[in-house]
């Protein structure tokens, strides 16, 4: 089972607001940097993450690593291959993805980490569904507006309703509530 995936750059940033998951990162980031180039990619967490039982699997990638905690049932030549079209992934989907677009589009990284890992469990590792369903969710979006037009939909959802007059209190139960002049949104 996969337990935690960390991402950090070459200086060990985390940009985690909880101290623990910052402790935590600043740990694996020593314990790994000073690691050979030719050596595995496997350690043992020891009781870094909470035992014997787990390991620390990971890739470097030009400026940023990518570090998967799995327990002991796992392939460590599985999980390197799961990094590699994790990160494949993510570089087709922003074309050359750097440490930027995982800043700024986290939304986006999470829902490609959502396809390819769930629950501790992989569920897919085919490249190409993934990308396929990114594309699906991007598509989604841009036919909604995205957040940023929700308040643009909401005016026009309330022109778009066909009432003879705008009522001025609405009467819920005990609850009555006076509905400001909307003349302006006309």
């Amino acid at each position: 089972m996969i337990l935690a995936i960390l991402v950090f750059n070459n200086h060990g940033k985390p940009r985690l607001p909880e101290e623990i998951q910052q402790q935590i990162v600043r740990e694996t980031f020593h314990l790994v940097l000073k690691r050979d180039d030719n050596i595995c990619n496997f350690l043992e967490s020891g009781s870094l993450i909470g035992g014997s039982d787990y390991k620390l699997i990971y890739r470097h990638y030009a400026t940023l690593y990518f570090v998967f905690c799995v327990d002991s049932s796992e392939s460590e030549l599985g999980i390197l291959d799961l990094i590699q079209v994790f990160v494949e992934t993510l570089d087709k989907c922003f074309e050359n993805v750097c440490e930027l677009d995982l800043i700024f589009h986290m939304d986006k990284v999470h829902f490609i980490l959502q396809e390819v890992v769930m629950g501790g469990m992989v569920l897919e590792t085919n490249m190409n569904e993934i990308v396929a369903q990114m594309e699906a969710q991007n598509r989604l979006e841009k036919s909604e507006g995205g957040l940023s037009a929700a308040p643009a939909r909401a005016v026009s959802a309330v022109k778009n309703i066909n009432l003879p007059e705008i009522p001025r209190n609405i009467n819920i139960g005990d609850l009555n509530i006076k509905v400001p002049n909307l003349s302006q949104f006309v």
